[in-house]
């Protein structure tokens, strides 16, 4: 079987079960592999021939986007040599590959405490500025979420995100009531129209105002950082993993929910044990 021949195949079985955010990023990998061994026999194609494609493609790409890379290959010989029943071994499961792209440690990221983010939201004076930390410290929602939300996605204690990260045509996010209130009185002083967009700002006008408003109670941090307190402080409070993961950070799997909240601390896990089991 040819390079060709199977990235064919791969790309069909991507078409018929995948997203297409998943199958594009496949494309990005795939598109350079098939122009370098388009007419090469599949096993013919070396461990040390993909190692210098790889770094040739990933080389100024940060250590995730090398793994996801090296990743991706894999599963693309993985799935050939299973579905064709190929009498070969993967070629990316070698010792200088696995090393080479190896999964980035995990940083444990400093988790803002609630004096900080209320000291924050207290302190904004500017009511859109306000609703932009609230809205991401108190519902999660991702900064690129809230900046494309329109006054017609706004609905009581509702918020209807269109085309999410998830893939998803749309998804519900939910604002406690005082924050629901606030933004509709601002929707209200400002007389906006059912397709205007109450946070017309960009990405990177975003980013620099969270940074601002956090250097003024002296933490640095960004938007993220935000979406990550939301879930820690409602875990923190009681609220079981699977609600913080599905209605508050709206994730597909709790696996991705545990790497966002924080690290517990000996004094919070010597609180708990005397919440449960008293003093």
């Amino acid at each position: 079987m040819t390079t060709q021949e199977a990235i064919r195949l791969f790309n069909n079985y991507l078409q018929s079960d995948h997203k297409q955010r998943t199958i594009d990023s496949y494309d990005h990998l795939l598109i350079r592999f098939e122009r370098i061994y388009a007419e090469r026999t599949l096993d013919s194609v070396g461990s040390d021939e993909i190692y210098t494609f790889l770094e040739t493609l990933t080389q100024d790409l940060a250590k995730s986007t090398r793994r996801l890379r090296y990743a991706q290959l894999k599963a693309f010989y993985n799935f050939i040599i299973d579905r064709c029943s190929l009498n070969m071994t993967n070629p990316c499961n070698t010792s200088l590959l696995r090393k080479s792209y190896r999964t980035p440690k995990q940083v444990l990221r400093k988790i803002l405490d609630r004096e900080t983010v209320d000291e924050m939201i207290y302190n904004t004076k500017r009511a859109r500025d306000r609703l932009i930390l609230e809205l991401q410290a108190k519902c999660g929602l991702r900064i690129g979420e809230l900046l494309k939300i329109k006054v017609l996605d706004v609905s009581d204690r509702t918020i209807t995100l269109r085309e999410p990260k998830s893939g998803k045509e749309s998804e519900i996010a939910y604002m406690p009531e005082n924050v629901s209130k606030r933004l509709t009185e601002y929707i209200k002083d400002q007389a906006l129209q059912s397709d205007d967009r109450p946070f017309p700002i960009c990405y990177s006008t975003a980013r620099a105002l969270v940074r601002r408003l956090g250097h003024k109670v002296n933490v640095r941090i960004s938007p993220h950082d935000l979406r990550r307190y939301s879930a820690t402080y409602a875990s923190r409070n009681g609220m079981p993993l699977e609600i913080v993961s599905k209605v508050i950070l709206r994730h597909q799997d709790l696996k991705t929910t545990q790497v966002y909240l924080g690290k517990i601390s000996d004094s919070e896990a010597i609180r708990w044990m005397d919440i449960l089991h008293g003093k």
